[in-house]
């Protein structure tokens, strides 16, 4: 089933960012706001209005897993080393991006990035493993190394969690929540739908526009979305969405509307050079 759209403009993040998107078309299941396609990378952007909240939807279609990428601050592995998420796609000529898991705030969860294992110390939780073959694998740290992970063809491997979306079906229940976070938030998913077909989403929370969803009905909305498998990175402040340099959603750091907190590394797809 589709999810329903609550409004049928989109509301653009401001002035620059509504001159570079598509004209906007309406409809069924969200309001496009914008488009890209080269090669064999297609991307379609949606907005949606559900759960008194924004909600961006970016719909990626790629010829190999390979062009699922990841990108490191400063392109180096370090605890204390950030960027913000749409500085980082610039440098590295994403033409959509989100945060990723935000390794460097902790010092164990595994860390494998385009192939590379980076961290092996296991921080007990369920991780998402993207394989060579692009599909999503989700594991438990207790129970496997990231060096058998990488020998198993691990493309990306993300610690932080949880696990939404598992064959269709919800893996969180209502009332779960990340460690202390609060129950509404802004929201970063990365979610599988079939072969190199995948989407990106990130919703806005914390703001009087939005109020944030919770793990529940996030999860609920992947699921509508006709997703298979989705998973949670860091969300709150770090949660952001860059599409053809320009910040798409209203990412609120420490309160602060509309400003992008640093972080250890992004989610990205390349654009054309």
């Amino acid at each position: 089933t589709n999810v329903t759209s609550g409004s049928t403009t989109a509301e653009s993040t401001n002035e620059t960012s509504s001159a570079t998107l598509t004209n906007v078309e309406t409809v069924e299941g969200g309001t496009v706001i914008g488009e890209y396609s080269y090669s064999n990378t297609s991307i379609t952007l949606k907005q949606y209005r559900e759960y008194d909240s924004n909600i961006y939807v970016a719909d990626v279609t790629v010829s190999d897993a390979s062009d699922l990428k990841t990108a490191l601050a400063n392109n180096t592995y370090g605890r204390n080393i950030t960027d913000t998420t749409s500085d980082m796609a610039e440098n590295n000529n994403a033409v959509l991006a989100i945060n990723g898991d935000y390794y460097g705030a902790r010092q164990s969860g595994y860390v494998i990035r385009n192939g590379k294992l980076y961290r092996d110390t296991s921080g007990n939780r369920d991780a998402l493993v993207i394989q060579k073959n692009g599909e999503f694998k989700f594991v438990s740290e207790s129970e496997t190394s990231a060096e058998q992970l990488l020998q198993a063809g691990a493309l990306q491997v993300f610690s932080f969690g949880p696990v939404l979306l598992n064959n269709s079906e919800i893996s969180v229940g209502e009332n779960e929540e990340v460690g202390m976070a609060m129950a509404s938030n802004p929201r970063t998913v990365v979610g599988y739908l079939g072969n190199n077909h995948y989407v990106f989403v990130v919703s806005d929370g914390r703001t009087s526009e939005s109020a944030g969803l919770s793990l529940y009905e996030l999860a609920s909305f992947m699921k509508e979305l006709g997703v298979a498998d989705a998973y949670n990175p860091d969300g709150g402040g770090s949660s952001t969405m860059v599409f053809k340099g320009e910040i798409i959603n209203n990412p609120t750091t420490s309160g602060r509307s509309g400003e992008e907190r640093a972080v250890s590394d992004i989610v990205y797809i390349g654009g054309e050079s």
